[in-house]
């Protein structure tokens, strides 16, 4: 693959809506959940928001959050200088946005691409039990 097939193709990645998004909106309304998604109103622009229980959901991308960083980053063998530094600064952003809003008052849930597409009914099952937890305290 060439540079600029390869720029092009990076350039069609969404930042929303993306298809693991996708998959677990659908779940969560079907189990009768009702949230915004990717909420302007919410610091972090959450994939999922649920502002009455003060609940985030992420679905974070297991390349660009940085799954299992410390071996995979061994794996990116073009542009390193590049795509290290990046996904190191999606890490540290995530850190702080998990700190805002929990100062904040909102539980946040984050979810790994590879949880969301192997086990989808079970990472479902326990969004909707914190959910439940959160209702109890209201």
């Amino acid at each position: 693959m060439t540079d600029s097939q390869r720029s092009y193709n990076m350039s069609r990645i969404k930042g929303k809506n993306t298809s693991i998004e996708m998959l677990l909106s659908r779940a969560l309304w079907h189990r009768g959940l009702r949230f915004r998604k990717n909420s302007k109103h919410v610091y972090g622009h959450p994939d999922i928001s649920i502002r009455k229980y003060r609940i985030a959901i992420f679905c974070d991308g297991d390349f660009w959050h940085g799954y299992d960083w410390e071996n995979r980053k061994d794996e990116i063998k073009s542009n390193r200088d590049y795509w290290i530094p990046k996904i190191e600064r999606n890490m540290r952003k995530d850190i702080e946005v998990n700190h805002i809003l929990e100062s904040m008052g909102w539980t946040v849930i984050r979810v790994w691409e590879h949880e969301i597409r192997k086990d989808l009914p079970d990472t479902a099952d326990m969004i909707m039990r914190i959910v439940e937890e959160k209702k109890k305290l209201l």
